[in-house]
């Protein structure tokens, strides 16, 4: 039986997942995803103490069969209105093959099952990174990041093993690649009347985030954060704020493009210092 309510879906309940489905899920059917159950099951009582009709999945968005599987039983229950992607790992959370299979990898299988069953006036939102605006790679690269099938992203000679030299430089590669390749997939969305765009998030105080500032590149990000123009960690109500706008009727023209989300610390870095 479908529900007339509409679904939303949000992958990822590591820290801005939860704070995007208070957001938007009201009125609508919620289907929680991650792999890891225990996460899930908390969310999903927070969510339904909260009054909300919430449904949980079990889902490994590296493979196939789990993200399909996901997108069928969200088709199965109604008029799927919003896809939000946020799961992914980090360089301290991973090493570069799990980075590779689930910021990358993930992402695209994603926006292939959800292209499919989105509904007209409907709208994804994928996450991304400002590590990923910043990224310095060679556009025939990116033009094959953006294009290759899902099914050979990862035989692609830049990805192949011993081609990446840390999962620092995994991640960058990874969240460039979901930009051009949401880009490139806002066209057949679009034939679906439905819209898709990345959001790039700096610094955002989740488990993520701080495990982030507790590893290697801590102290730079901290000087980063620092020199920017709010001068402050992004919470994950900031990104569920941008989401909401983007799934919106407000945001009907935009389309096929990344909105940085990084507090100024970009600007930052590009702009010109006295």
């Amino acid at each position: 039986m479908t529900d007339s309510k509409g679904v939303v879906v949000v992958t990822g309940m590591g820290g801005m997942g939860s704070a995007i489905a208070h957001r938007i899920g009201t009125g609508s059917t919620v289907i929680l995803a991650d792999f890891n159950e225990r996460l899930l099951e908390r969310e999903v009582e927070s969510l339904a103490l909260s009054g909300y009709d919430v449904v949980s999945r079990v889902v490994d968005v590296s493979k196939q069969d789990s993200v399909e599987a996901l997108a069928a039983d969200a088709a199965a229950r109604g008029s799927v209105t919003a896809v939000v992607h946020t799961a992914g790992l980090s360089p301290v959370q991973a090493p570069i093959d799990a980075i590779m299979r689930v910021d990358l990898l993930g992402t695209a299988l994603m926006l292939d099952a959800f292209g499919a069953v989105i509904s007209s006036g409907g709208a994804g939102v994928f996450i991304s990174s400002m590590a990923g605006t910043m990224a310095s790679l060679d556009p025939e690269f990116e033009l094959r990041l953006a294009t290759t099938p899902t099914e050979h992203l990862l035989e692609l000679a830049e990805l192949a093993s011993g081609a990446i030299p840390d999962p620092a430089t995994a991640y960058v590669m990874a969240k460039r690649a979901n930009q051009v390749r949401v880009r490139a997939a806002s066209l057949a969305w679009g034939r679906r009347g439905a819209r898709v765009n990345t959001i790039s998030p700096g610094v955002i105080s989740t488990p993520m985030g701080a495990a982030e500032l507790e590893g290697p590149s801590g102290e730079m990000m901290r000087a980063m954060i620092a020199g920017s123009s709010t001068g402050r960690i992004g919470t994950p109500e900031d990104i569920a704020g941008v989401v909401d706008f983007l799934i919106s009727s407000d945001a009907s023209f935009i389309t096929g493009t990344d909105l940085l989300v990084d507090g100024g610390v970009v600007a930052s870095l590009q702009a010109p210092h006295s």
